[in-house]
């Protein structure tokens, strides 16, 4: 059976939100931290908080839909921010889910800037891991290996879920990764193969 892996950036409200959902999904989940910029950077796109509109929308549903499901939830007194030590910490602790939960809940329960030095200090102390260990070649490595290949298999945003070379995007696209993993035909059919080879119209001038 296919692994299903689940990619995440803990700079995004919606991976946050999406590991409280990782309950509804019927199978293991392997744990696959990436950076969100890198993403960006190879597809050529803009993240939510880089269009202005776009970020005062982002973080009014996020705070409105966190609360209607009942995950406790602050956004974080600067974002976005830099998530790359947080990134290398949970890549530190082999992609744990409890250190993973861990860092998330530090970052997106408290309110606080993720970018305090002295408070990261006290997450890596209370991780077990010196934050000598996050600019290690290893830990560097392994999270270019994992956004390259997230890139290569199609994520183009975070959260996403990969299970055999399909792509599921987004907090709120479990429903159809589910149905997916009941019965493979809800992406392997005719209308779906047509989908995938729709001519372009129109094209907006760069």
């Amino acid at each position: 059976m296919a692994s299903l892996d689940w990619y995440f950036d803990f700079v995004s409200p919606y991976s946050y939100i999406c590991l409280h959902r990782l309950a509804e999904v019927p199978r293991a989940v392997n744990f696959k931290p990436v950076l969100f910029a890198g993403l960006l950077n190879h597809w050529g796109q803009k993240g939510p908080a880089e269009i202005p509109a776009k970020r005062r929308w982002t973080y009014r549903w996020c705070t409105w839909w966190a609360s209607e499901r009942g995950i406790p939830f602050r956004f974080p007194a600067a974002h976005p921010f830099n998530p790359l030590p947080h990134l290398r910490l949970a890549l530190a602790c082999g992609s744990a889910p409890e250190a993973v939960k861990r860092i998330f809940e530090w970052v997106w329960m408290s309110g606080e800037n993720p970018s305090d030095p002295q408070r990261f200090d006290a997450l890596c102390r209370e991780l077990g891991i010196e934050q000598q260990r996050l600019v290690a070649d290893d830990v560097k490595t392994a999270l270019r290996s994992n956004t390259d290949e997230a890139a290569a298999r199609g994520v183009f945003g975070v959260p996403s879920f990969v299970v055999d070379g399909e792509v599921f995007w987004g907090a709120d696209s479990i429903g159809f990764l589910n149905a997916f993993l009941a019965e493979p035909a809800t992406l392997r059919n005719d209308e779906m193969r047509r989908l995938a080879s729709l001519q372009v119209g129109a094209a907006r001038k760069g």
